[in-house]
């Protein structure tokens, strides 16, 4: 018996002890931690359960009695254990989807958030830091609190005092002025490029020159041209003789007009046409040139501006200065960059004119219109010269004398850039022109000072807790004035690398221009963000009616948006236009395949008078605008902001790559006119149907992929971005050279590979006989009429590009699934 009972205490001891789970203090510390202790499972022992200052006793285990207790409370633990842990998870996962659906839902626009980091051990905090997260209604509200602090106004009026012309001593002074205010900013880098160009300037000692020609061709009385330093930037140098003709504004089917059936011999002929609100000048000596005339004369007829007699004017002894290369940067270099020691071809660009070209001023226009003779213009044509009866000639002769000489000038471009966190080599651009020919502004002074606000602003931003997802990069370009020189030299000297790393390029030339009107020249790929942006009115902290996020500068409390729409219910027939050749965001679309956009205020029916002329000063330009220039300037700062915070911070690129789709059915509609003529020769256009249909697919295909993605996976939303981003670059035709045929876009370009110049041979069909001189708006050459082998190499042109865009669109090779 005394064995066996021996044997059961021994069992006892070797049985375990039931753990308790205690709360113990550590030493030196405020914190109680969680602990596991074995107990000491003698009899008459208490172990205690201690929970911050309480003191937890558990049940009495010193009797046998309670011992049967212990272990039923032991299994029913045991057995309970399981689903407490089940219940426990799914209350969790519970509350974590309400939490997820509820922060989605409460931000469908914030993109990426912004965490408040900053480096600078001297950082310190400003009234828009705080910790957590910026969205983006926290990202325009300190947008638009640190654009008020600017001084626009100021900045444009102390610009255009200081002259600036490009390669003057002014001009570098300047250069390393803003460069210095860029280097005070807090700027990641900031840089200055400079390229060796060839730029055009009149002779101080042989000054262009205009006579009458007697009847045996001697040459007769001069014509004083009032200011000699107003002239043609790469006019064709030498002298042209020939009888007078007015040509209207000079467009081609002004030519047309005027060289049949009146002229049998237009090419004896120099051209005086007006300067056209809407046609720059190099397209005018363009079309003439193509037209055989021997010369041209632009003046500004008193029609073309207000006749409103509080409005101000141009002076009738004033001309109008402007180059007349079809192109942009160096011609002297066409396709590659001016870098100083760079060896070139001995080729010019072929937008170089072969005649020489003059602007004159409405005193001298005055005088040449009262000696033509023949048919009286049409009423569409009359101006308002004094005593000019507007007949279209001829009239007597004339001699033309241009001595301007080229010249090979350093210009300086001036960078600075905000580093991206996410997407650093992903770049969003914003330029503005810095050269001015006379006061220049409009022309760049307001520009000038919206970039510098912009940076201005921006650096404070980032001082505040900003960090662009991707790069943000601010030029100021030398070399406008001589057809945006700057950019595109740069663009040519970087090709390789741009397109793969420029997203967007927003200008600021141009403006302010009027506060009647707003346009948007730009890309299809922007339409829709510049219309989101347009229709945002909600108010920022403390700002009142007047403190929308694009408030119209003319009439208060309206949004931008709400102006355009209150007289033309579709908004892009009133707003968007396309690039022109003289911007210098033409370059980046055209050229680079970059999405550019260019915004613009413009005077309701009347161009400002003073654009590109010695009167564009700042106080002409605050009159004209009768004292808002700050407004409309600040406007102009808010719409472009607003568009880089969601260029550089979208976590998806904002870019509409479906509304090439649209442009693709536009033009096909004008094609299917002549689908018939067409037919009846054996020749199709469903090559072209087919490559439209595959990029629509595609585009939607992607944007479906887009919709069902996961927007936290970084890897697949950089592959969209860049698939997105690419867009422009797929419709430069990859089947022409650059050197030859540098504007390669098949919709914004100019050459045979174009769908312009397809629409206009296509024309041929019904017009017979010769070709159409009028083909001059896409820079093909007048031609014998139609021709099946160019209209075949035109449609194989256009068609593969197409279709090339389609197959990028779509990915990667083993995604296409085209029906070509």
């Amino acid at each position: 018996m005394e064995r066996l009972w021996g044997l059961l205490q021994r069992t006892q001891r070797l049985s375990p002890r039931p753990s308790q789970t205690i709360y113990k203090r550590v030493e030196g510390t405020q914190e109680w931690r969680l602990e596991e202790e074995e107990e000491d499972g003698e009899e008459g022992a208490e172990p205690a359960a201690h929970f911050c200052p309480m003191e937890l006793r558990g049940p009495d285990l010193g009797s046998r009695a309670g011992r049967p207790n212990l272990g039923l409370w032991a299994a029913a633990g045991r057995r309970a254990a399981p689903y407490l842990v089940l219940t426990a998870l799914l209350i969790f996962t519970g509350a974590f989807l309400l939490g997820y659906v509820a922060f989605r839902g409460s931000c469908q626009a914030c993109g990426d958030d912004v965490l408040v980091v900053s480096e600078d051990i001297n950082y310190e905090p400003g009234p828009d830091s705080h910790q957590g997260t910026l969205y983006w209604s926290d990202l325009q509200a300190m947008f638009l609190r640190h654009l008020g602090e600017g001084r626009l106004e100021d900045t444009i009026r102390q610009t255009s005092l200081r002259k600036r012309m490009a390669g003057s001593a002014g001009m570098a002074a300047l250069a390393q002025d803003i460069r210095g205010a860029l280097s005070s900013q807090k700027l990641d880098h900031v840089w200055m490029d400079t390229h060796y160009v060839g730029l055009q300037f009149p002779d101080p000692a042989h000054p262009n020159t205009l006579h009458w020609v007697g009847e045996a061709g001697n040459l007769g009385e001069p014509l004083q041209l009032e200011d000699h330093d107003v002239y043609c930037p790469y006019s064709a140098t030498g002298n042209a003789t020939g009888e007078l003709v007015y040509a209207h504004y000079g467009r081609p089917e002004d030519l047309q007009a005027v060289t049949s059936p009146y002229f049998p011999c237009p090419y004896k002929s120099v051209f005086s046409g007006r300067r056209s609100p809407l046609d720059t000048f190099l397209l005018q000596v363009a079309s003439a040139q193509d037209f055989g005339a021997r010369g041209v004369l632009i003046y500004p007829d008193p029609a073309d501006f207000s006749q409103d007699p509080h409005k101000l004017s141009l002076s009738s002894h004033r001309a109008v200065y402007g180059h007349v290369h079809l192109g942009t940067g160096d011609p002297y270099t066409p396709g590659f960059p001016s870098f100083n020691q760079t060896q070139f071809p001995p080729v010019q660009s072929s937008g170089l004119p072969n005649i020489p070209a003059q602007p004159i001023s409405a005193d001298i226009a005055s005088l040449l219109l009262r000696k033509l003779q023949g048919p009286v213009a049409p009423q569409e044509w009359q101006g308002r010269l004094p005593g000019s009866p507007y007949r279209l000639g001829p009239g007597p002769g004339l001699h033309l004398g241009v001595n301007n000489h080229r010249v090979s000038t350093p210009i300086s471009n001036i960078f600075g850039c905000i580093e991206g966190r996410s997407e650093p080599d992903h770049y969003v651009v914003i330029g503005a022109q810095r050269d001015a020919w006379g006061p220049g502004a409009a022309k760049s002074a307001v520009g000038t000072a919206i970039l510098l606000e912009l940076v201005r602003t921006f650096s404070s931003m980032v001082s505040n807790g900003f960090q662009p997802r991707r790069s943000l990069l601010f030029i100021s370009w030398d070399g406008g004035d001589f057809g945006s020189v700057g950019s595109t030299e740069w663009l040519e000297g970087y090709l390789s690398v741009l397109h793969l790393k420029a997203v967007v390029y927003v200008s600021l030339d141009n403006a302010v221009l009027g506060d009647d009107k707003f346009h948007a020249k730009t890309s299809p790929l922007l339409i829709s963000l510049i219309e989101n942006i347009l229709k945002q009115a909600r108010a920022w902290p403390g700002a009142g009616d007047e403190g929308k996020l694009v408030d119209s500068p003319n009439r208060s409390g309206q949004t931008l948006y709400e102006q355009v729409v209150f007289n033309n219910h579709s908004w892009d027939a009133e707003v968007i236009r396309p690039l022109p050749m003289d911007s210098s965001a033409y370059s980046f679309t055209a050229f680079a395949g970059v999405p550019a956009v260019e915004f613009s205020f413009m005077e309701d029916g009347q161009a400002y008078p003073f654009l590109h002329t010695k009167d564009d000063t700042y106080e002409n330009l605050h009159r004209a605008l009768r004292g808002r220039l700050p407004a409309v300037a600040q406007a102009v700062a808010q719409l472009a902001g607003q568009l880089l915070i969601r260029l550089s911070h979208d976590h998806l690129l904002p870019l509409d790559f479906g509304r090439y789709g649209d442009v693709v059915l536009r033009h096909i509609g004008s094609l299917n006119e002549f689908s018939g003529d067409l037919k009846a020769r054996g020749l199709t256009l469903q090559w072209v149907y087919s490559a439209r249909g595959d990029y629509i697919r595609a585009a939607e295909k992607l944007r479906k992929e887009i919709y069902s993605s996961e927007e936290s996976d970084e890897r697949l939303t950089r592959m969209y971005n860049v698939r997105i981003m690419r867009v422009e670059f797929y419709f430069l035709s990859q089947y022409v050279s650059p050197a030859d045929s540098p504007f390669r876009h098949i919709f914004l370009g100019r050459g045979d590979h174009t769908l312009g110049a397809l629409l206009d041979h296509v024309r041929l069909l019904r017009s017979g006989g010769s070709g159409d001189p009028g083909a001059a708006s896409s820079r093909v050459p007048p031609g014998p009429g139609f021709q099946e082998s160019r209209f075949r190499r035109q449609l194989a042109l256009l068609t593969w590009t197409l279709q090339g865009a389609a197959n990028a669109l779509s990915g990667d090779v083993w995604n296409i699934d085209n029906n070509f």
